[in-house]
Protein backbone atom coordinates (compact mmCIF):
# COMPACT_ATOMS: atom_id res chain seq x y z
CA UNK A 1 0.00 0.00 0.00
CA UNK A 2 1.22 3.49 -0.70
CA UNK A 3 0.08 6.97 0.35
CA UNK A 4 2.14 9.90 -0.88
CA UNK A 5 5.74 9.35 0.13
CA UNK A 6 4.83 6.89 2.90
CA UNK A 7 4.87 3.11 2.54
CA UNK A 8 2.26 1.19 4.53
CA UNK A 9 2.91 -2.38 5.64
CA UNK A 10 0.67 -5.25 4.50
CA UNK A 11 1.69 -7.58 7.31
CA UNK A 12 3.51 -7.58 10.63
CA UNK A 13 6.06 -9.98 12.07
CA UNK A 14 5.66 -11.02 15.71
CA UNK A 15 9.05 -11.61 17.32
CA UNK A 16 7.53 -13.67 20.14
CA UNK A 17 9.40 -15.00 23.15
CA UNK A 18 12.39 -16.82 21.66
CA UNK A 19 14.12 -17.61 18.38
CA UNK A 20 15.61 -20.88 19.69
CA UNK A 21 13.82 -23.88 18.10
CA UNK A 22 14.00 -26.19 21.15
CA UNK A 23 12.63 -23.44 23.37
CA UNK A 24 9.80 -22.78 20.91
CA UNK A 25 8.82 -26.48 20.83
CA UNK A 26 8.80 -26.61 24.64
CA UNK A 27 6.68 -23.45 24.80
CA UNK A 28 4.32 -24.90 22.17
CA UNK A 29 3.67 -27.99 24.30
CA UNK A 30 3.28 -25.90 27.49
CA UNK A 31 0.88 -23.35 25.96
CA UNK A 32 -1.13 -26.03 24.14
CA UNK A 33 -1.70 -27.89 27.41
CA UNK A 34 -2.57 -24.62 29.16
CA UNK A 35 -5.06 -23.69 26.42
CA UNK A 36 -6.74 -27.11 26.57
CA UNK A 37 -7.08 -26.83 30.36
CA UNK A 38 -8.47 -23.29 29.97
CA UNK A 39 -11.13 -24.30 27.45
CA UNK A 40 -12.08 -27.47 29.34
CA UNK A 41 -12.17 -25.78 32.75
CA UNK A 42 -14.30 -22.83 31.68
CA UNK A 43 -16.76 -24.91 29.66
CA UNK A 44 -17.10 -27.35 32.58
CA UNK A 45 -17.95 -24.41 34.86
CA UNK A 46 -20.60 -23.22 32.36
CA UNK A 47 -22.00 -26.76 32.03
CA UNK A 48 -22.08 -27.25 35.79
CA UNK A 49 -23.98 -24.00 36.35
CA UNK A 50 -26.50 -24.89 33.64
CA UNK A 51 -27.09 -28.39 35.07
CA UNK A 52 -27.37 -27.53 38.78
CA UNK A 53 -30.48 -25.52 39.63
CA UNK A 54 -28.93 -24.38 42.92
CA UNK A 55 -26.46 -22.32 40.90
CA UNK A 56 -29.15 -20.47 38.93
CA UNK A 57 -28.46 -17.20 40.76
CA UNK A 58 -27.14 -13.78 39.64
CA UNK A 59 -23.63 -14.55 40.88
CA UNK A 60 -23.33 -17.62 38.66
CA UNK A 61 -25.05 -15.91 35.74
CA UNK A 62 -22.19 -13.40 35.80
CA UNK A 63 -19.68 -16.24 36.27
CA UNK A 64 -20.95 -17.80 33.00
CA UNK A 65 -20.24 -14.48 31.30
CA UNK A 66 -16.78 -14.35 32.89
CA UNK A 67 -15.99 -17.87 31.67
CA UNK A 68 -17.11 -16.99 28.15
CA UNK A 69 -14.88 -13.91 28.22
CA UNK A 70 -11.91 -15.95 29.48
CA UNK A 71 -12.26 -18.63 26.79
CA UNK A 72 -12.71 -16.01 24.08
CA UNK A 73 -9.73 -13.97 25.29
CA UNK A 74 -7.46 -17.01 25.36
CA UNK A 75 -8.68 -18.00 21.89
CA UNK A 76 -7.89 -14.55 20.51
CA UNK A 77 -4.23 -14.93 21.53
CA UNK A 78 -3.08 -18.53 22.05
CA UNK A 79 -3.91 -20.28 18.71
CA UNK A 80 -2.02 -17.59 16.79
CA UNK A 81 0.89 -17.85 19.23
CA UNK A 82 0.96 -21.66 18.88
CA UNK A 83 1.03 -21.40 15.08
CA UNK A 84 3.93 -18.94 15.21
CA UNK A 85 5.94 -21.09 17.62
CA UNK A 86 6.22 -23.78 14.92
CA UNK A 87 6.46 -21.43 11.94
CA UNK A 88 9.63 -20.21 10.28
CA UNK A 89 8.03 -16.94 9.14
CA UNK A 90 5.99 -15.48 11.98
CA UNK A 91 3.92 -13.06 9.94
CA UNK A 92 0.39 -11.88 10.66
CA UNK A 93 -1.62 -9.97 8.01
CA UNK A 94 -2.57 -6.36 8.68
CA UNK A 95 -6.30 -7.21 8.96
CA UNK A 96 -5.67 -10.20 11.24
CA UNK A 97 -3.50 -8.07 13.51
CA UNK A 98 -6.24 -5.44 13.74
CA UNK A 99 -8.83 -8.15 14.49
CA UNK A 100 -6.64 -9.67 17.19
CA UNK A 101 -6.16 -6.28 18.83
CA UNK A 102 -9.90 -5.56 18.67
CA UNK A 103 -10.96 -8.85 20.25
CA UNK A 104 -8.24 -9.05 22.90
CA UNK A 105 -8.63 -5.42 23.94
CA UNK A 106 -12.42 -5.64 23.86
CA UNK A 107 -12.61 -8.83 25.90
CA UNK A 108 -10.18 -7.36 28.44
CA UNK A 109 -12.41 -4.30 28.83
CA UNK A 110 -15.50 -6.48 29.15
CA UNK A 111 -13.85 -8.44 31.95
CA UNK A 112 -12.97 -5.28 33.92
CA UNK A 113 -16.56 -4.01 33.80
CA UNK A 114 -17.94 -7.48 34.50
CA UNK A 115 -15.79 -7.82 37.62
CA UNK A 116 -17.18 -4.48 38.87
CA UNK A 117 -20.71 -5.78 38.24
CA UNK A 118 -19.89 -8.95 40.17
CA UNK A 119 -18.53 -6.82 43.02
CA UNK A 120 -21.88 -4.97 43.15
CA UNK A 121 -23.65 -8.34 43.24
CA UNK A 122 -21.51 -9.41 46.22
CA UNK A 123 -22.15 -6.03 47.89
CA UNK A 124 -25.92 -6.53 47.69
CA UNK A 125 -25.62 -10.16 48.83
CA UNK A 126 -23.61 -9.25 51.96
CA UNK A 127 -24.90 -5.78 52.83
CA UNK A 128 -28.58 -6.16 51.91
CA UNK A 129 -29.29 -9.92 51.88
CA UNK A 130 -33.03 -9.63 52.60
CA UNK A 131 -33.60 -7.60 49.44
CA UNK A 132 -31.04 -9.44 47.31
CA UNK A 133 -33.53 -11.29 45.09
CA UNK A 134 -35.59 -8.11 44.64
CA UNK A 135 -32.62 -5.92 43.68
CA UNK A 136 -30.69 -8.44 41.58
CA UNK A 137 -33.65 -9.53 39.44
CA UNK A 138 -33.23 -11.13 36.03
CA UNK A 139 -33.82 -7.94 34.06
CA UNK A 140 -31.14 -5.98 35.92
CA UNK A 141 -28.61 -8.81 35.61
CA UNK A 142 -29.19 -9.01 31.86
CA UNK A 143 -28.81 -5.24 31.45
CA UNK A 144 -25.60 -5.21 33.52
CA UNK A 145 -24.13 -8.05 31.45
CA UNK A 146 -25.05 -6.32 28.17
CA UNK A 147 -23.51 -3.07 29.44
CA UNK A 148 -20.26 -4.92 30.14
CA UNK A 149 -20.09 -6.42 26.66
CA UNK A 150 -21.10 -3.22 24.83
CA UNK A 151 -18.79 -0.86 26.76
CA UNK A 152 -15.74 -3.08 26.31
CA UNK A 153 -16.46 -3.59 22.60
CA UNK A 154 -17.03 0.11 21.89
CA UNK A 155 -13.79 1.12 23.61
CA UNK A 156 -11.88 -1.55 21.71
CA UNK A 157 -13.36 -0.45 18.39
CA UNK A 158 -12.29 3.14 19.03
CA UNK A 159 -8.76 2.15 20.08
CA UNK A 160 -8.34 -0.22 17.14
CA UNK A 161 -9.48 2.35 14.58
CA UNK A 162 -7.22 5.15 15.80
CA UNK A 163 -4.26 2.76 16.20
CA UNK A 164 -4.40 1.30 12.70
CA UNK A 165 -4.88 4.70 11.11
CA UNK A 166 -1.30 5.45 12.14
CA UNK A 167 1.28 5.16 9.34
CA UNK A 168 3.57 2.26 10.29
CA UNK A 169 5.81 2.93 7.27
CA UNK A 170 8.27 0.06 6.73
CA UNK A 171 8.52 -0.85 10.40
CA UNK A 172 6.69 -4.18 10.62
CA UNK A 173 8.42 -6.04 13.47
CA UNK A 174 6.29 -6.23 16.63
CA UNK A 175 8.43 -7.23 19.62
CA UNK A 176 5.60 -9.01 21.40
CA UNK A 177 3.68 -12.29 21.49
CA UNK A 178 0.58 -10.72 19.89
CA UNK A 179 -0.74 -7.51 18.36
CA UNK A 180 -0.86 -5.76 21.71
CA UNK A 181 -1.89 -2.09 21.82
CA UNK A 182 1.30 -0.53 23.22
CA UNK A 183 3.52 -2.73 21.05
CA UNK A 184 1.66 -1.77 17.87
CA UNK A 185 1.60 2.02 18.38
CA UNK A 186 5.38 1.99 18.93
CA UNK A 187 5.75 1.08 15.25
CA UNK A 188 4.26 4.39 14.10
CA UNK A 189 6.57 6.82 12.33
CA UNK A 190 4.54 9.83 13.50
CA UNK A 191 3.85 11.45 16.86
CA UNK A 192 1.71 9.14 19.02
CA UNK A 193 0.83 11.59 21.81
CA UNK A 194 -2.87 11.54 20.89
CA UNK A 195 -2.88 7.73 21.05
CA UNK A 196 -1.25 7.79 24.48
CA UNK A 197 -3.91 10.24 25.66
CA UNK A 198 -6.62 7.94 24.28
CA UNK A 199 -5.06 5.01 26.15
CA UNK A 200 -5.01 7.04 29.37
CA UNK A 201 -8.66 8.07 28.94
CA UNK A 202 -9.80 4.52 28.22
CA UNK A 203 -7.71 3.29 31.17
CA UNK A 204 -9.57 5.68 33.44
CA UNK A 205 -13.00 4.85 32.00
CA UNK A 206 -12.73 1.07 31.64
CA UNK A 207 -10.03 0.24 34.16
CA UNK A 208 -9.81 2.72 37.02
CA UNK A 209 -13.54 3.53 37.21
CA UNK A 210 -14.58 -0.14 37.58
CA UNK A 211 -11.63 -0.67 39.94
CA UNK A 212 -12.83 2.21 42.15
CA UNK A 213 -16.35 0.73 42.15
CA UNK A 214 -14.91 -2.64 43.18
CA UNK A 215 -12.90 -0.91 45.91
CA UNK A 216 -15.95 0.96 47.24
CA UNK A 217 -18.02 -2.24 47.16
CA UNK A 218 -15.44 -4.14 49.18
CA UNK A 219 -15.02 -1.32 51.69
CA UNK A 220 -18.75 -1.60 52.38
CA UNK A 221 -18.59 -5.41 52.38
CA UNK A 222 -15.68 -5.51 54.86
CA UNK A 223 -17.40 -2.94 57.06
CA UNK A 224 -20.55 -5.08 57.11
CA UNK A 225 -18.60 -8.30 57.77
CA UNK A 226 -16.81 -6.73 60.77
CA UNK A 227 -20.18 -5.85 62.30
CA UNK A 228 -21.32 -9.49 62.26
CA UNK A 229 -21.19 -10.82 65.81
CA UNK A 230 -20.53 -14.52 65.25
CA UNK A 231 -17.20 -15.83 63.94
CA UNK A 232 -19.04 -18.37 61.80
CA UNK A 233 -21.17 -15.63 60.26
CA UNK A 234 -18.12 -13.53 59.41
CA UNK A 235 -16.37 -16.55 57.90
CA UNK A 236 -19.41 -17.42 55.78
CA UNK A 237 -19.74 -13.84 54.52
CA UNK A 238 -16.04 -13.68 53.66
CA UNK A 239 -16.12 -16.99 51.76
CA UNK A 240 -18.99 -15.57 49.70
CA UNK A 241 -16.57 -12.99 48.27
CA UNK A 242 -13.21 -14.79 48.44
CA UNK A 243 -13.25 -16.23 44.90
CA UNK A 244 -14.26 -12.96 43.28
CA UNK A 245 -11.72 -10.96 45.29
CA UNK A 246 -8.91 -13.30 44.22
CA UNK A 247 -9.84 -12.93 40.54
CA UNK A 248 -10.08 -9.13 40.94
CA UNK A 249 -6.53 -8.92 42.32
CA UNK A 250 -5.17 -11.02 39.45
CA UNK A 251 -6.97 -9.20 36.63
CA UNK A 252 -6.87 -5.57 37.75
CA UNK A 253 -3.35 -5.78 39.16
CA UNK A 254 -1.76 -6.88 35.88
CA UNK A 255 -3.79 -4.50 33.71
CA UNK A 256 -3.11 -1.43 35.87
CA UNK A 257 0.61 -2.21 35.90
CA UNK A 258 0.63 -2.51 32.09
CA UNK A 259 -1.67 0.25 30.83
CA UNK A 260 -2.12 3.05 33.33
CA UNK A 261 1.23 4.75 32.54
CA UNK A 262 2.16 4.10 28.91
CA UNK A 263 5.08 6.56 28.93
CA UNK A 264 6.74 4.84 31.88
CA UNK A 265 5.73 1.33 30.90
CA UNK A 266 7.80 -1.72 31.89
CA UNK A 267 10.48 -3.27 29.67
CA UNK A 268 9.54 -5.28 26.58
CA UNK A 269 10.34 -8.56 28.34
CA UNK A 270 8.23 -7.55 31.34
CA UNK A 271 5.37 -6.63 29.01
CA UNK A 272 5.56 -10.05 27.35
CA UNK A 273 5.53 -11.85 30.70
CA UNK A 274 2.63 -9.72 31.95
CA UNK A 275 0.71 -10.41 28.75
CA UNK A 276 1.38 -14.13 29.09
CA UNK A 277 0.17 -14.11 32.67
CA UNK A 278 -2.99 -12.26 31.72
CA UNK A 279 -3.84 -14.09 28.48
CA UNK A 280 -2.61 -17.60 29.31
CA UNK A 281 -2.62 -18.15 33.07
CA UNK A 282 -5.53 -16.01 34.30
CA UNK A 283 -8.20 -17.61 32.04
CA UNK A 284 -6.96 -21.02 33.22
CA UNK A 285 -6.85 -20.06 36.90
CA UNK A 286 -10.28 -18.40 37.14
CA UNK A 287 -12.38 -21.63 36.96
CA UNK A 288 -9.95 -23.29 39.38
CA UNK A 289 -10.30 -20.42 41.84
CA UNK A 290 -14.10 -20.59 41.70
CA UNK A 291 -14.00 -24.39 42.06
CA UNK A 292 -11.54 -24.58 44.96
CA UNK A 293 -12.61 -21.52 46.99
CA UNK A 294 -16.38 -21.78 46.52
CA UNK A 295 -18.39 -24.24 48.63
CA UNK A 296 -21.46 -24.12 46.36
CA UNK A 297 -19.41 -25.00 43.27
CA UNK A 298 -17.57 -27.76 45.14
CA UNK A 299 -20.91 -29.12 46.33
CA UNK A 300 -22.26 -29.05 42.78
CA UNK A 301 -19.17 -30.90 41.51
CA UNK A 302 -19.59 -33.57 44.20
CA UNK A 303 -23.27 -33.98 43.34
CA UNK A 304 -22.53 -34.26 39.61
CA UNK A 305 -19.69 -36.74 40.16
CA UNK A 306 -21.95 -38.77 42.46
CA UNK A 307 -24.64 -38.91 39.77
CA UNK A 308 -22.09 -39.92 37.12
CA UNK A 309 -20.70 -42.62 39.41
CA UNK A 310 -24.22 -43.96 40.01
CA UNK A 311 -24.98 -44.03 36.30
CA UNK A 312 -21.66 -45.80 35.58
CA UNK A 313 -22.36 -48.42 38.27
CA UNK A 314 -25.81 -49.14 36.83
CA UNK A 315 -24.41 -49.50 33.32
CA UNK A 316 -21.68 -51.83 34.60
CA UNK A 317 -24.24 -54.13 36.26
Amino acid sequence: MGTGNQTWVREFVLLGLSSDWDTQVSLFVLFLMTYMVTVLGNFLIILLIRLDSRLHTPMYFFLINLSLVDVSYATSIIPQMLAHLLAAHKAIPFVSCAAQLFFSLGLGGIEFVLLAVMAYDRYVAVCDPLRYSVIMHGGLCTRLAITSWVSGSMNSLMQTVITFQLPMCTNKYIDHISCELLAVIRLACVDISSNEIAIMVSSIVLLMTPFCLVLLSYIQIISTILKIQSTEGRKKAFHTCASHLTVVVLCYGMAIFTYIQPRSSPSVLQEKLISLFYSVLTPMLNPMIYSVRNKEVKGAWQKLLGQLTGITSKLAT
